[in-house]
């Protein structure tokens, strides 16, 4: 039976903060604590009524209401002003702080809203400097500082897989893919170059065509672009006989172009791969390609981020200017 009564006595306790507080049962405005702070700095009614551009009446009422709250003298009067108790005091260094830890938190929101402050996660195909996304994402870092930006290296595949779980806020990829729980947009374009050893044959003329590649040996990765890359190479050679010849490789890109300087075999990649400045390896436009390569960002339809609306915005700036 006890066991029972103090079970009972226990339930109906009340969370301390939420009985104790009188601020947070609503019994002290936020106006009171403001007007509050503004008397302990001038130590005078009538001055912090007019720094507050309210009644010196209004001000010395809402005082005493909250001292009365809390059962606590804040200010000792006197002709000429006030001055603090030793509660006061203690309560207005708390009141202040608190404050100011609002203040900072409102401003905290602020800035995340605008896209000024937080992080963004974007995962990449590759990131050559000086190419069009070096570009977008340096101009970016220009502009928005205050965001970190986490840069993961990977397949189309892999990179929407991690955009799914939320690894990702947005991904680059190649092509125009279209993903039903994904979003997708067309940023930016590059021409087809062919990437052949600086002693091939074909080397010297203005541009190649797919023709003159068919009885190559194409080399790509497993990774980054590579099996984009595979599917182009099959779909502008089908049919021919013998099929092509294509070997992969894990490795990155400088090395894949290290091995075409070597002869091992050409690939093909966007334009923006001139700008690695293989040694022993020559860049050729493929004159026959009927459209340039297209690359995408991708993004879940779900992510309200302020930072990525921020990218996808000047990515759009860029492009229109490019």
């Amino acid at each position: 039976m006890r066991r029972q009564q103090r079970h009972s006595q226990i339930g109906e306790e009340k969370p301390p903060a939420l009985y104790l507080s009188p601020l947070l049962r609503g019994r002290i405005p936020m106006a009171s604590l403001v007007q509050t702070l503004a008397v302990a700095e001038y130590l005078n009614f009538r001055h912090a009524a007019a720094a507050l551009g309210l009644s010196q009446s209004g001000i010395s009422a809402r005082v005493k209401t909250l001292e009365q709250d809390l059962g606590v003298r804040l200010f000792e009067r006197h002709a000429r002003g006030v001055r603090l108790t030793e509660a006061g005091e203690h309560f207005v260094e708390g009141v202040a702080a608190g404050l100011d830890q609002i203040d900072h938190a409102l401003k905290t929101i602020g800035t995340i809203t605008r896209g000024e402050t937080g992080r963004l996660r974007i995962g990449v195909h590759t990131l050559i400097p000086g190419s069009f996304l070096a570009k977008l994402l340096e101009r970016y870092r220009e502009l928005h500082p205050g965001i970190e930006l986490e840069i993961a290296e990977g397949a189309a595949r892999e990179c929407i897989m991690q955009l799914r779980a939320d690894r990702l806020d947005l991904t680059f990829v190649a092509g125009s893919p279209e993903i039903s729980d994904c979003h997708s947009r067309r940023i930016w374009s590059e021409r087809l170059v062919a990437a052949l050893p600086s002693n091939h044959s074909l080397v010297g003329g203005a541009g190649v065509t797919w023709a003159d590649l068919a009885s190559e040996t194409f080399l790509v990765r497993h990774g980054g672009t590579g099996p984009q890359v595979h599917d182009h190479i099959m779909l502008r050679l089908a049919g021919r006989m013998p099929p092509p010849a294509i070997q992969r490789f894990a490795v990155e890109r400088a090395t894949l172009l290290s091995m075409v300087a070597q002869g091992y075999g050409i690939t093909i990649a966007g334009e923006a791969t001139v700008l690695m400045h293989a040694p022993s390896v020559e860049f050729l436009p493929v004159t026959d390609e009927p459209e340039p390569v297209v690359f995408s960002a991708v993004w879940s339809p779900h992510n309200r981020s302020p930072a990525l609306r921020n990218l996808l915005a000047l990515a759009d700036r860029m492009a229109r200017s490019a």
